[in-house]
C-alpha cells in the first residue's frame, strides 16, 4: 500500500464508521491525532523494563514493545499499534482535506536533505 492508498482507505473507513457524520474542526482532528500519540506514550510507559540494550542511550530504560499482546476483544495493542493509529488518523484528515500526503512527504523529504546538520541549533 502506498501513501495515497492509505489516505483513501483511512478516509473511506472512517467515513463508513461514522467519524464524518458530524462536521469536525481542524482542532478536533489534531486532538484525535494527539490522543493516539499519548496512547503510544502510555503503551511505552507500561512496557516492562529491559535488562539491557545494544543502544547505550536505552540501557536500563523501558523497552519499546513494538507489538503488544492483543486485548481481550482481539484489538491490537502496544506502541506499534498506537503509532499505526497516528498514521491512520493523519491519513483520514488528509483525505477529508484533500491533501496529497504522498506528494507532501516526498517534497518535505527532498527539502530536508538540503538542510544543514542539526539545523536550528536545538538540543534533543
Amino acid at each position: 500500500m502506498n501513501i495515497r492508498e492509505l489516505v483513501a482507505t483511512a478516509y473511506r473507513d472512517a467515513h463508513r464508521k461514522g467519524w464524518h457524520d458530524r462536521p469536525r474542526t481542524f482542532g478536533d482532528c489534531i486532538a484525535l491525532i494527539h490522543s493516539e500519540l499519548s496512547e503510544a506514550l502510555e503503551a511505552y510507559r507500561a512496557a516492562p523494563y529491559a535488562p539491557g540494550s545494544d543502544n547505550p542511550y536505552m540501557t536500563g530504560v523501558r523497552r519499546v514493545v513494538t507489538t503488544g499482546p492483543d486485548g481481550p476483544d482481539g484489538k491490537p495493542e502496544g506502541v506499534a499499534s498506537e503509532l499505526a493509529d497516528v498514521l491512520i488518523r493523519i491519513a483520514d484528515m488528509c483525505g477529508e482535506l484533500d491533501i496529497d500526503l504522498e506528494a507532501e512527504v516526498l517534497r518535505k523529504l527532498e527539502y530536508n536533505r538540503t538542510r544543514p546538520y542539526r539545523h536550528g541549533g536545538k538540543r534533543l
